[in-house]
């Protein structure tokens, strides 16, 4: 069982609902400090409170992680504030992730919006963060999906970006294991709002993906997939480097 540790600074990107927001409870309950990093202010606030109301230590830190230069702003203050990075939770999706478009349609722009916030802030995050994980023997975990594994009509953008994380993710716990740095990522399937405005729109949408999960329902952001995340920046995991979790109650066979 996961100990608590009242030290480990952690950073989520893209944590102000959602998924991120559910890693960031699943952190909060061991007492972290959990630092929301994200573009929307008001939101970022919202749920480091939370955080701090579910027995950790919120903070909320502006970032674009389409910017590099915002990414390393940042980082600095997280460590200018608390001293020390163990873990850096890239969670953040181009706000295209779920509109529908097939390949021929797809512009460059859109392309590189998926490429800027996925791949290139994954990338952005990693780097920054990489001298001060390197002093804590920290981790990096990447949100990807099973989209990047199975591949989905009208979504290609999202899936190829998912696909390429999953490639870096790879790459650097290759070459930063010898650093110490661990590097994994997570494909979660989870009840959101996102999801549930998407089985308003599609009735019939519900009953195609439900259909398909071994264990009948959607995950809890923090139980089911903030729990994995947690787990895989902890000491418990300390010898998991390069792995894949499919933390999406059996929908994608693929691993």
């Amino acid at each position: 069982m996961t100990a608590p540790d009242d030290r480990r600074v952690m950073v989520i990107s893209g944590a102000s609902g959602g998924v991120g927001r559910g890693i960031a409870l699943a952190c909060a309950a061991h007492g972290w400090t959990v630092w929301i990093a994200a573009r929307r202010a008001r939101e970022g606030t919202a749920v480091a409170e939370e955080v701090d109301g579910a027995g950790g230590h919120g903070r909320f830190v502006q970032c674009d992680v389409s910017d590099r230069r915002s990414v390393e702003e940042a980082i600095d203050e997280v460590v200018a504030r608390d001293g020390r990075l163990d873990a850096v939770v890239h969670n953040a999706t181009s706000g295209l992730s779920p509109v529908p478009t097939v390949l021929e349609e797809l512009s460059l722009v859109d392309l590189q919006d998926h490429i800027a916030v996925s791949l290139r802030g994954l990338r952005s995050m990693a780097l920054a963060a990489h001298p001060h994980l390197r002093r804590t023997r920290g981790s990096v975990v990447a949100l990807t999906s099973e989209a990047g594994f199975e591949g989905k009509a009208r979504l290609s953008p999202y899936a190829a970006v998912k696909a390429a994380q999953r490639g870096l993710v790879r790459a650097l716990a290759r070459e930063w294991g010898p650093e110490g740095i661990r590097v994994n990522a997570v494909a979660p399937l989870a009840s959101t709002e996102a999801m549930e405005r998407a089985f308003e729109l599609d009735p019939d949408m519900a009953d195609r993906v439900l259909g398909r999960i071994p264990l009948g329902r959607l995950g809890d952001p923090a139980e089911d997939v903030g729990a994995v995340v947690r787990f895989l920046v902890s000491a418990d995991a300390r010898f998991v480097t390069g792995a894949v979790v499919m933390a999406d109650g059996g929908s994608c066979p693929i691993a």
